[in-house]
């Protein structure tokens, strides 16, 4: 039986990609290296984001030293002042001016100065406040026992009670716990 050669197959003797005309300047990419650039640009995007959570982790552990640091720093400059202040108030309540401490007046004021750079200033002026008030005890005639009950009944013995309620307020303004 003779064979019709329209019924075969052609059969080209060129290379299959001559065949396919691609436009130009675009280049066919072979899956593995599509695959090769898929698993770097994975691991690329990984290594930066472990990067990214790694550095906000340590600025806000660092962020929150430091927050702890200023509060504790505050809360011993509040201490120191406290301590001080209520000790030459009693002495301004006891002494005439010319009796002052002067050198504990000057302490007072440079806890008050640091204060000024670490504090609201609803804390400073009632540190201030109260070396004024410590100043003005020391004009008045000393106060006997007798007196100081007196005063100590009415709440007039308690001049930092403005002051420490002032840091109370800073403190849970500034989130810090009491």
């Amino acid at each position: 039986m003779p064979v019709s050669l329209t019924a075969l197959p052609k059969i080209s003797l060129l290379p299959a990609r001559t065949l396919k005309r691609e436009p130009v300047g675009v280049a066919q990419m072979d899956a593995s290296i599509i695959a090769a650039l898929a698993a770097l640009a994975g691991a690329a995007i990984g290594g930066l984001t472990s990067f990214v959570s790694s550095w906000w982790t340590q600025r806000a552990q660092a962020k929150a030293q430091w927050l702890t640091q200023i509060q504790l720093r505050r809360q011993e400059l509040y201490k120191e002042f406290i301590g001080d202040a209520s000790k030459l108030f009693i002495h301004a309540l006891q002494n005439d001016a010319d009796k002052a401490d002067v050198f504990a007046l000057m302490t007072l004021y440079a806890e008050v100065s640091r204060m000024r750079v670490l504090s609201t200033t609803g804390v400073v002026d009632s540190a201030d406040q109260i070396v004024r008030e410590i100043i003005d005890k020391y004009q008045e005639p000393n106060k006997t026992v007798p007196q100081l009950r007196d005063m100590a009944h009415s709440g007039l013995i308690d001049p930092l009670r403005n002051f420490s309620e002032a840091c109370r307020a800073e403190f849970h303004s500034l989130h810090f716990p009491v």
